[in-house]
C-alpha cells in the first residue's frame, strides 16, 4: 500500500508556514546562565512547551509541557484571550506566551485560563488556583507576587498561591484594567495593559472603557441559530475607548497619571526600569505630535522629558522608548530624513543605518535592528542586520547576508538568523561575541527551495523579489530562447508589511506560484518601512501610489526577466487585496485578473490609529479617503474598461477587516455590471489557520488564476 505525499498547500497549512517546532519567544537570565524560550516537540505540534537551555552544560531541559499540565484536555480559551491570539496573529497553542521576573528564576503563564508557574532553575512547575479565566499573568520584578488580569479586573497573587485579589475592578461592564485596547493591539504593538514597578510595591495600570466607541456585530451566517458577536470598532472618525493610567500600590493606594489627554489621547508606551521614573510616550489623534514623559508615581504629575513633530505622522517602534542605565532618553527619530537612534540629546547613527527597533541597552551601548540607510555604501536589498551602537560608532554583530533579530542581556546575545540559502530560522548563543550553543529547531524542512532573485525596479529603485519556475530552463540551457511566462504579482505592498527579505521561507507560496508555471514579482513599492522615513510617509493622503510602484516595478523588470506582459495578474491579502482590487479595476491595460483577499474597500470602515495616520481626519480629508476608496461612487468612476476576473475572498469571522468590505464591493460591482466572483470563508477570522481552508484556498486561486489567463 502507497500513500500519496502530501501536498505542498497541505504542508504549509499544516505546519502554521513551516514556523512550528522552531523556538521563539527568548529571554536571556542577566546573570547569564540560562535561556529560555518556546518550542513545540514537532514541526506539525502546535503545542509549546517552555523550554531551559543551561548554558553551564548546554543541556536544554523542560521546564512545563502544556500536556502534562492539563492532563491531557484540550485547551479551552476564554473569548478575550481569543481576542488577544488575533490581535497578535497567534496561530500556536500551549504556552504561546510567558513572563519573567528580573532575576528570571520565575515565569509565569496561562493554559486555558489557569495560572502557571514555573522555577527555572530547578525546572518545576505548579498550578495556583486563583479567580479565572487567566490573561497575561506577569511575576513582580523581585518574584514574589504574580498579577494577572480576570473579568477585567488586575488582580495579584502571591508566587506561593496565597492572598489572591483584585486590586483593581470594573465599575462597568465596557470598563476593564490591565488589558491593552483593541486601537493599541492591533496597530500600536502595545499588547499589554500593566506594568510593575522595579520595587514590586505597585504597578502601573491601564484603564480602558470602550463604552465611546461604537458597537459593531459579527455574525455566522452558516450559524443562523447563533446569535452575532458584539465588538467595538474604531472606525476611522469616531470615537476611540477612553484610556487612563493608575498607580496602583499593594496596599491598596491608587493615584491616577496626569497628562493631557484630549489633546494627546493616545497612550502608545510605557516603560518603567531602575534607571528612571515611569516612562510614557502619549500621541496626539492626528499622530504629528507626541510627548515623552515622566511619571512621579507618588502624585501621578507628568512633566515633559521630550516631544516630536512631524508635518505628516510620527512612526511607533519596538523597545522605544527606554532609559539608558544612566538615565539618558533612548529613542528612535527620524532627523535629517533619516532614521536615527538618539541617546540624550544627540544622535547617534545617520544615514547609513535605517534603525527599526531598540533590542537591548547597556551602560555602554545600544542593540539595534537596523537596515541599509540611503547613504549605505552598497544595497543590502532584503536585509535586516543587528548592531551595536555606541558613543564611538557602530558596528555589526549579524555578518551573514539574511535577515536577523537579537535578544540579550549581560555578555550573552541570542542571534537568530534566517537567509536565503537554507529554510528556517538558525538560533545561536554568542558569549562575549562567540558562538557557544545553538538552540535547535523542530520546524520542518519544506521541501521546497525558492528560486528568487533580489533585485531593485524601475527609477525608483523599488526592492523587488522575482521567482521563476523550479523547471524553468537558466540561460545556459542549450543556448535555446526561453519562453515567455505568465506574471503573478504577489505584494503585500502597503505600511507595516515588507515582502522582499533575504529569507528562504519568506518566499516558499511565492515559488510554490511560480511552480503552477508563473514568473512571480514581489515588490515593496512606497509606503512599505525598511528603507527611508520619505519612502514610508509618501503614501500621505494617497495609497493609489503604492499601485503605480508596482507597475513600475513590473515594467522595469520585464526588460530583464522573461515576464509576459499581455498576462499579468495580482494577488493578496489584507492590504495587498486592496491592491489586487485597486489594480484590475484602476488599470485593466496592465493587470488581466486578481484575487483580493480580505480587502479594506472603504477605509471610513478601517480603523483610526492606522487610518488617520495615513489619510487624516474622513471629515477633514474626505477627499484623499475617496480617492483611496473602492466602493465610492468616484472610485468605481475610476474604473476602466475592459472588466477583468476579480475574485474577492474574505472570512465571515474578521473582526479586522469586516467582511462589510467585500460584501459593500461585490454590491457596488453588481450595480455597475462589472463580473467578479466572491469566496466566503466561513468561521474564519483574518488569518486562515484551518488546515482545510489554507491549502484548497491555495489550490482554488491557482484555478482562478489559470482560467482568468487563458492557461491550460
Amino acid at each position: 500500500m502507497t500513500t500519496e505525499p502530501v501536498s505542498f498547500p497541505r504542508r504549509h497549512a499544516r505546519t502554521l508556514r513551516f514556523t512550528l517546532g522552531a523556538p521563539r519567544a527568548f529571554t536571556v537570565a542577566p546573570d547569564t546562565s540560562r535561556v529560555v524560550f518556546l518550542r513545540s516537540d514537532s514541526g506539525t505540534d502546535r503545542a509549546n512547551s517552555l523550554w531551559v537551555l543551561d548554558l553551564a552544560d548546554l543541556q536544554e531541559r523542560v521546564a512545563a509541557d502544556p500536556r502534562s499540565l492539563l492532563g491531557g484536555s484540550g485547551e479551552d480559551l476564554s473569548p478575550e484571550e481569543r481576542a488577544r491570539r488575533e490581535r497578535t496573529r497567534e496561530g500556536g497553542a500551549g504556552i504561546v506566551g510567558y513572563a519573567t521576573d528580573t532575576a528570571v528564576e520565575l515565569a509565569a503563564f496561562a493554559l486555558s485560563g489557569r495560572l502557571f508557574t514555573a522555577e527555572l532553575r530547578a525546572a518545576t512547575t505548579r498550578e495556583l488556583s486563583v479567580t479565572g479565566p487567566v490573561i497575561d499573568p506577569r511575576p513582580s520584578p523581585d518574584g514574589r507576587y504574580v498579577a494577572y488580569v480576570a473579568g477585567g479586573a488586575l488582580r495579584v497573587v502571591g508566587a506561593e498561591g496565597d492572598g489572591d485579589r483584585a486590586l483593581a475592578a470594573p465599575e462597568a461592564e465596557t470598563v476593564s484594567y490591565g488589558l491593552a485596547e483593541f486601537i493599541a493591539a492591533e496597530e500600536m504593538d502595545r499588547t499589554r495593559g500593566f506594568w510593575w514597578a522595579p520595587e514590586s510595591d505597585r504597578l502601573l495600570v491601564a484603564r480602558v472603557d470602550d463604552s465611546p466607541v461604537r458597537r459593531w456585530w459579527i455574525a455566522d451566517p452558516a450559524r443562523p441559530d447563533q446569535a452575532p458577536g458584539q465588538v467595538r470598532y474604531p472606525a476611522a472618525g469616531t470615537a476611540n475607548a477612553e484610556v487612563r493610567l493608575f498607580v496602583i500600590g499593594l496596599n491598596g493606594t491608587r493615584t491616577e497619571v496626569d497628562w493631557d489627554r484630549d489633546r494627546y489621547p493616545y497612550l502608545a508606551r510605557v516603560h518603567w526600569s531602575a534607571a528612571g521614573a515611569p516612562l510614557l510616550l502619549v500621541q496626539a489623534r492626528d499622530q504629528r505630535s507626541q510627548l515623552y514623559l515622566a511619571v512621579d508615581p507618588d502624585s501621578g504629575r507628568t512633566r515633559m522629558v521630550h516631544a516630536d513633530e512631524d508635518p505628516t505622522w510620527l512612526d511607533l517602534f519596538p523597545g522605544s522608548p527606554c532609559w539608558s542605565p544612566s538615565g539618558r532618553l533612548v529613542r528612535i527619530a527620524d532627523e535629517g530624513g533619516a532614521r536615527v537612534l538618539a541617546v540624550g540629546d544627540r544622535p547617534l547613527t545617520g544615514a547609513q543605518l535605517h534603525v527599526r527597533a531598540v533590542l537591548d541597552v547597556g551602560a555602554d551601548d545600544v542593540l539595534v535592528s537596523a537596515s541599509a540607510g540611503a547613504e549605505a555604501a552598497a544595497p543590502e536589498t532584503g536585509e535586516v542586520h543587528v548592531y551595536r551602537v555606541s558613543e564611538l560608532g557602530w558596528e555589526r554583530v549579524s555578518q551573514e547576508a539574511g535577515v536577523h533579530a537579537a535578544v540579550r542581556a549581560g555578555g550573552v546575545t541570542v542571534l537568530v538568523t534566517a537567509a536565503l540559502d537554507r529554510p528556517g530560522a538558525r538560533v545561536r548563543v554568542l558569549r562575549d561575541g562567540k558562538h557557544v550553543a545553538t538552540v535547535a529547531s523542530h520546524a520542518v524542512d519544506p521541501g521546497l527551495t525558492p528560486r528568487v532573485t533580489l533585485t531593485e525596479g524601475g527609477a525608483r529603485k523599488i526592492p523587488c523579489a522575482v521567482l521563476i519556475p523550479t523547471d524553468y530552463p537558466r540561460d545556459t540551457d542549450n543556448g535555446a530562447e526561453r519562453p515567455l511566462l505568465p506574471v503573478l504579482l504577489d505584494p503585500y505592498g502597503g505600511p507595516h508589511g515588507p515582502r522582499v527579505v533575504a529569507a528562504h521561507n519568506a518566499h516558499l507560496t511565492s515559488q510554490w506560484f511560480a511552480d503552477q508555471g508563473f514568473a512571480v514579482v514581489v515588490a515593496d513599492g512606497r509606503g512599505t518601512p525598511g528603507r527611508s522615513p520619505a519612502w514610508e510617509k509618501a503614501v500621505h493622503h494617497d495609497f493609489t501610489v503604492t499601485l503605480d510602484d508596482q507597475i513600475e516595478a513590473l515594467h522595469d523588470l520585464a526588460e530583464r526577466h522573461p515576464l509576459d506582459l499581455s498576462r499579468v495578474a495580482i494577488r493578496g491579502w489584507s492590504y495587498g487585496g486592496y491592491l489586487s482590487a485597486l489594480a484590475v479595476l484602476r488599470r485593466p491595460d496592465v493587470f488581466h485578473a486578481g484575487i483580493a483577499g480580505a480587502p479594506v474597500t472603504d477605509w471610513r470602515l478601517y480603523d483610526t490609529h492606522y487610518t488617520e495616520r495615513y489619510l487624516g481626519d474622513p471629515e477633514a480629508d474626505a477627499a484623499a479617503y475617496t480617492r483611496s476608496s473602492l466602493v465610492t461612487d468616484d472610485g468605481l468612476a475610476e474604473a476602466a474598461e475592459p472588466h477583468r476576473p476579480l475574485m474577492i475572498v474574505h472570512g465571515l469571522a474578521d473582526d479586522n477587516v469586516v467582511v462589510a468590505h467585500a460584501l459593500r464591493l461585490s454590491s457596488a460591482l453588481l450595480a455597475a455590471g462589472r463580473p467578479h466572483e466572491v469566496l466566503p470563508l466561513s468561521g474564519v477570522t483574518h488569518m486562515t489557520p484551518q488546515e482545510q481552508v489554507a491549502e484548497n484556498l491555495l489550490l482554488l486561486q491557482v484555478d482562478f488564476l489559470k482560467r482568468s489567463l487563458g492557461l491550460g
